[in-house]
């Protein structure tokens, strides 16, 4: 018997909308270093990235933070906007994009579940980058029940490995 009050299984995050001070500027870092495509812009005041042909993962506007400072460290707002690659080898290529562009990196860990790496935005908004592992490989407790990890991790290390087949 299905539980009324749940979401059904298919249901995931469609997209992050995010006030921005630089609507360009923004443009950019989710375009040309996350690699995700400009599908529209809206009066210069907002744009809409997606990838795959998706409308939009990532909605950007400027409406009523054009020119404004990022939020106080120590308040409530967004933590991240995680964005999961497909593999392992999508999420090396868009590293290699981060590093050269000399956007430097908050971490990385492996979870057990998925492997990320963790930067800012131009706007100091929080970004994971990640690919899942295998559902197969997902660490359980004796119980059966999912756990987790938060393993630190080189990234300079990571890009440079050979995966294990």
């Amino acid at each position: 018997m299905t539980d009324p009050h749940l979401a059904p299984s298919k249901t995931c995050v469609g997209h992050v909308h995010l006030r921005v001070a630089n609507l360009d500027r923004a443009i950019g870092f989710y375009r040309d270093i996350l690699g995700f495509s400009l599908n529209l812009t809206f009066e210069g005041k907002a744009a809409f990235l997606g990838a795959g042909g998706y409308h939009h993962h990532i909605g950007l506007n400027v409406w009523d933070s054009e020119g404004a400072s990022p939020p106080p460290t120590g308040h409530t707002g967004l933590y991240h906007a995680a964005f999961l690659y497909p593999d392992r080898a999508a999420l090396v290529a868009v590293i290699k994009r981060v590093m050269a562009a000399g956007i430097p990196f908050d971490g990385a860990a492996h979870h057990g579940v998925s492997t990320a790496v963790y930067l800012r935005d131009p706007d100091d908004n929080g970004v994971e980058l990640y690919f899942d592992l295998p559902k197969a490989v997902w660490p359980h407790d004796a119980q059966g029940r999912l756990t987790m990890i938060n393993d630190r991790f080189s990234i300079n290390d990571f890009i440079t490995e050979t995966p294990m087949a």
